[in-house]
């Protein structure tokens, strides 16, 4: 079973799905810092000053009673909320990354297809071709 479990996990693909896995988590990071303190901030301020991430609605206050001024003021109270303006930067968060990863893919795609449409060289004719042809030929030249 160790055997096994060595093959498994010394196999080509398990290093490049494993590195796929580091590179993504890093990306997913890069994103979100992008959505988060790029992206959103001038969106906020173009729909009067909102910031997504405090976009909430609160379903019971807490132990001190609302209006609270930001998520974290409500959560710090204690209150149940539904926290539907960061639910909107997950949103936007993965519509990015869903792109990107959209365009890696075409891109690899498109130069797939350029390989395929490059015309192959032909063969080589074979032995038995060359030798019929040879015939071919002397029967021309003696008729």
């Amino acid at each position: 079973m160790l055997e096994e479990f060595k093959k498994f996990a010394l196999k080509g693909n398990m290093l490049d799905m494993a590195v796929g896995i580091i590179i993504g988590a890093a990306f997913g990071t890069i994103i979100q810092s992008l959505v988060n303190d790029v992206v959103m901030p001038p969106i906020g301020m173009m729909l009067g000053g909102v910031d997504f991430s405090d976009l909430f609605l609160t379903l019971q206050a807490g132990a001190t009673p609302g209006p609270y001024a930001t998520l974290a003021a409500a959560q710090e109270a204690g209150a149940v909320t539904v926290n539907y303006g960061v639910f909107i930067n997950a949103i936007v968060s993965f519509l990015i990354v869903a792109f990107a990863v959209f365009m890696v893919v075409r891109s690899f795609n498109k130069m797939k297809r350029k390989e395929e449409e490059a015309p192959a060289a032909p063969p080589a004719p074979s032995n038995e071709e060359v030798l019929l042809g040879e015939i071919r030929d002397l029967l021309k030249s003696k008729a």
